[in-house]
């Protein structure tokens, strides 16, 4: 009878071995799981992200700008509600970048001015600004300007490239009043 409760403890403790074992594995493809979530919301997550640690960075380097992301975007709610005088464009339908050529935008834009004066220097150059608006939208694709932050970015690029040829004043920002993907 010893000999049978002896042999009867190496398979309990085989099965008490293998039971850890089995929790360790577990334990391990959960880990497993949870690593692989976050690495594909890393992965797959808006460039948020990049855009916050790229302003940060600027923001670091520049000394006059120092302000807090929430200033900031009080900043630009400010300056909604106090917004110039507008110059507006005639509409723009570009063919989007794209493999085959098929999507193209449509859109009004609206440029606000810092001051009146401004608008006598725009009628002059409107076909150069024309030119600047149709190269930025052309070279787009529909993922880069189908979210808000893309068209964010979208604008503000706009509003450097024609303040670069501005000599009497600046555009503060760009409205759209029609924008229209296909």
């Amino acid at each position: 009878m010893a000999e049978e409760a002896q042999v009867e403890n190496p398979a309990a403790e085989k099965k008490g071995g293998s039971n850890i074992a089995l929790i360790i594995i577990i334990v391990l493809l959960f880990l497993l799981l949870i690593g692989g979530g976050i690495a594909a919301y890393l992965l797959l997550s808006d460039s948020e992200d990049e855009d916050m640690i790229k302003q940060s960075v600027a923001s670091s380097k520049d000394v006059s700008a120092k302000e807090s992301p929430a200033k900031k975007k009080r900043k630009k709610l400010k300056d909604l509600l106090e917004v110039g005088p507008m110059y507006p464009m005639d509409q723009f339908v570009v063919n989007l970048l794209s493999e085959n050529g098929s999507r193209y935008l449509k859109t009004t834009i609206n440029l606000e001015m810092d001051k009146q004066e401004l608008s006598a220097e725009l009628d002059k150059k409107k076909a150069i600004i024309r030119d600047i608006i149709i190269r930025i939208l052309s070279s787009k694709t529909f993922e880069e300007i189908s979210t808000i932050k893309g068209k964010e970015r979208l604008k503000d690029e706009i509003v450097e490239k024609i303040n670069e040829i501005l000599v009497d004043g600046e555009i503060r920002n760009v409205f759209f009043t029609d924008f229209v993907i296909q």
